[in-house]
């Protein structure tokens, strides 16, 4: 679990709470704001819980930057993770802005909650699908178009096969889902009934997937037969011989979508209300099953990949 739940000794409450923060990947500092918002947002939805009560913002300034850079770039994230806020119904409040030699960006947010807000990432069952709420391939999209505007040795090798819109196309997809939000799949996640979740972040799909069947009352398999990835990037993942990585869930992602596990006969309408509210989609990307040890398989040869 990447959130902490923490039973309080008053009124059946408790209190869900995490924090995390990274360097900025992207160079436009509102959308970069957001996405760490929705980065940061991401582990306490993942409990299905929606309402987030006290959310502060953690930021650092790189000593490197001049007074103009300073006075323009920070006050820009500042605005980009309000702004997210916004959307997620909450306030912040922005601690101390630290210098040191990086640029840091993230926060803490904390949730008080009732029992029946919380959705334990413990009770997947044999039966269950499991659901994907954004695609892959973030990490590998984002530096491919930095390597191109830098000229980079990468750049040159993709630049063979892909054009420079190609790249843009990808990157714009790509920044779009990190900035999205998953509190829509949290809700959903209570009307149909989810067992468990966890969001695909820095660990990649398979990593979590991995930590996520430890929790689990259950001795369970997880077994993956549909790849939802980012237009072109499986392409960059071959020209650049990490095709493998990617295939096999292990590609770093950054604010990626939720992996839910539930009840067989909910995960259809999961999918469809989750497209009608939010206009994007998810996937039924594979099914638990009994097993012997907690175990994690992507099928090699029928797995089917999808484009988005």
């Amino acid at each position: 679990m990447d959130s902490a739940v923490i039973p309080l000794e008053r009124h059946n409450l408790s209190i869900v709470q995490s924090v995390d923060f990274f360097y900025p990947l992207i160079d436009d500092p509102i959308m970069m704001g957001k996405i760490a918002f929705a980065n940061m947002a991401s582990d306490v939805y993942a409990t299905g819980v929606v309402t987030l009560d006290k959310v502060t913002m953690i930021c650092s300034c790189p000593d490197k930057f001049s007074e103009k850079e300073r006075d323009v770039i920070i006050p820009l994230l500042i605005r980009g993770f309000k702004n997210a806020a916004q959307e997620a119904g909450c306030q912040v409040s922005v601690g101390g802005i630290a210098v040191n030699p990086w640029c840091i960006l993230g926060g803490e947010a904390t949730s008080i909650c009732t029992p029946g807000e919380i959705i334990l990432p413990i009770n997947a069952s044999p039966g269950d699908v499991l659901v994907l709420t954004k695609p892959l391939g973030t990490q590998l999209a984002t530096n491919a178009y930095h390597w191109m505007l830098d000229g980079a040795e990468s750049w040159q090798k993709l630049k063979e096969h892909l054009t420079e819109d190609d790249v843009r196309k990808t990157y714009l997809k790509a920044v779009n889902s990190m900035a999205f939000l998953n509190k829509s799949a949290a809700e959903l996640m209570h009307k149909h009934s989810a067992h468990a979740a966890t969001d695909v972040t820095g660990f990649g799909l398979s990593g979590h997937a991995i930590n996520l069947l430890k929790f689990q009352t259950k001795t369970l398999k997880f077994l993956i037969h549909t790849l939802p990835i980012i237009e072109n990037v499986q392409r960059m993942a071959k020209i650049l011989g990490r095709e493998q990585k990617l295939l096999a869930g292990e590609a770093v992602e950054t604010s990626g979508g939720l992996l839910i596990a539930l009840p067989k006969d909910s995960a259809n309408n999961f999918c469809r209300e989750f497209k009608d509210k939010t206009f994007n989609d998810a996937w039924i990307i594979g099914s638990v099953e009994s097993s012997t040890s907690p175990s994690f398989e992507i099928l090699k040869e029928d797995c089917k990949l999808i484009d988005v």
